[in-house]
């Protein structure tokens, strides 16, 4: 499959490495509910930080 996956949070992460399938995942965070923020779009304070420095 061209698919790309993405796995985040604690919970997630240990299911994972239980089973093994690390080579399955694309790309594994360790951010939790930062890494859902900005999935889901919204902008974390540190960004704002780092974009307002840069412009």
């Amino acid at each position: 499959s061209s698919a790309f996956s993405i796995a985040g949070g604690g919970d997630t992460l240990a299911a994972i490495a239980k089973y093994g399938i690390e080579k399955d995942v694309g790309y594994i965070s360790t951010g939790g509910g930062a890494f859902l923020e900005v999935l889901e779009g919204k902008t974390l304070p540190a960004f704002e930080v780092l974009a307002r420095r840069a412009g």
